[in-house]
């Protein structure tokens, strides 16, 4: 039975060998289903059993092809990472250098953009397939430092026997998720590889603070926009009566007249001039502004009466919230996705604490269960309801899922989805 769970420091401190015939030894035990003394650690596991749910050998090296020269720089003119390239560069690279590593950076598909280091170590690399264009999703080439992060939204760190595919264990990896502070999108991930003989147990920390100052910098020219167009609307909203705001292009408020500033509204992908309704303010009016937009609120608008919780997939988990006024879709996260999941299945609500032990399994949580409602509500305050958390009951509820049960949100470890795809324990 296990009672050890390896961890980063414990390998540092065994020389190379010693430490591949260990996780090897973990590794093969795990993957044929026998206990040992010692565990994977808990992301590296969680990676695992999505490979064997997904059916992936671990033992077949899998390449997708090269995005062609074309692709990669359409993807780096789009990318908010390209911005980030100055902060990642001081941080990373010349530590990377000295270490034998290198530096990539991946959109949110796996697909590596950018890649820095010695050019010893880049030969290293091209070998391994760390190049540019490739493709490191985890569903790809299974267990990694590009691919894990993008699925776990943590940063994670991959060495030797813990890569899924065993071709990829004379490699480490180090790799932190990139999300855009402005919408909360995830933008990419940035990790730092190289030999086995380069490990060092600090290399994750390293990589995950020059990470939060790359968001950082975006968060700042952030809070420089928001002021350029505050300047614009404030003489504006100063002539009207009634309740208005200004937002910018994410949903965030700038200036507000008559009322209490909101925190970030939801706007459809697709806005333009002229009158939509929002599932926080209810029927507004849409004006462009230089960098945003000019929302006047519509008194006594017509509330929601229905939600499509949509978790068919292939495409992201989805809410499409409509009313006689219209209709309005918001992309959900994972974490989003599995916490409406279970307030659409208990639609007599559930408090903090059974959110807590839904979706982490630990009744505890409710702190971080809090949090998330709390930001869900934020955008959906006309149909979540609290204490307990639920759907309210005028609204009408559909929950759409995917053809085969074990479909049901396939990344996710949240017990409730787990119990409901009939995953065997």
């Amino acid at each position: 039975m296990q009672n050890t769970t390896l961890d980063m420091a414990r390998l540092a401190a065994m020389d190379t060998a010693e430490a591949t015939r260990l996780l090897k030894g973990v590794r093969d035990a795990t993957l044929s289903g026998r206990r040992s003394r010692v565990g994977p650690r808990a992301d590296i596991e969680e990676s695992w059993q999505r490979m064997l749910r997904g059916g992936m050998d671990p033992d077949r090296d899998r390449r997708a092809g090269l995005l062609p020269l074309e692709e990669i720089e359409r993807r780096r003119q789009a990318s908010p990472l390209r911005e980030l390239l100055p902060v990642l560069r001081d941080g990373l690279v010349s530590i990377a250098d000295s270490a034998q590593h290198i530096m990539v950076v991946a959109d949110p598909e796996g697909r590596l953009l950018w890649r820095e280091g010695k050019s010893s170590v880049l030969r290293k690399g091209d070998s391994h397939g760390f190049v540019l264009g490739a493709d490191w999703n985890e569903g790809q080439v299974g267990t990694n430092g590009v691919g894990t992060p993008l699925v776990s939204r943590r940063p994670v760190q991959v060495h030797s026997a813990e890569h899924f595919v065993s071709s990829h264990h004379t490699w480490t990896c180090a790799g932190a998720p990139v999300t855009d502070p402005r919408d909360g999108r995830l933008i990419g991930v940035v990790d730092v590889s190289g030999p086995l003989s380069a490990m060092h147990p600090a290399t994750l920390t390293l990589v995950t603070s020059v990470t939060r100052l790359a968001e950082a910098e975006l968060r700042n020219r952030h809070f420089a926009a928001l002021d350029r167009l505050r300047s614009v609307a404030s003489p504006l909203l100063g002539r009207l009566t009634g309740r208005a705001l200004a937002v910018d292009v994410n949903g965030w408020p700038a200036a507000v007249i008559g009322m209490q500033p909101p925190g970030r509204l939801a706007l459809p992908k697709s806005l333009g001039s002229g009158r939509l309704w929002l599932p926080a303010l209810g029927m507004c009016t849409a004006e462009p502004l230089p960098g945003g937009w000019l929302l006047r609120v519509t008194e006594h608008s017509a509330a929601a009466t229905r939600v499509v919780l949509d978790l068919s997939g292939p495409r992201p988990p989805s809410l499409r919230v409509s009313g006689e006024a219209g209709s309005w879709v918001k992309e959900l996260s994972p974490r989003h996705a599995e916490l409406l999941y279970v307030l659409a299945v208990h639609r007599d609500g559930r408090s903090a604490a059974q959110l807590a032990q839904d979706v982490f399994g630990d009744p505890t949580r409710t702190v971080t269960v809090r949090a998330e409602m709390s930001r869900l509500r934020r955008h959906l305050a006309q149909v979540l309801a609290h204490r307990p958390y639920r759907f309210t009951e005028e609204v009408e509820v559909e929950l759409v899922r995917p053809e085969r049960r074990a479909d049901l949100l396939p990344d996710s470890m949240a017990p409730a989805v787990r119990t409901a795809r009939g995953d065997a324990e």
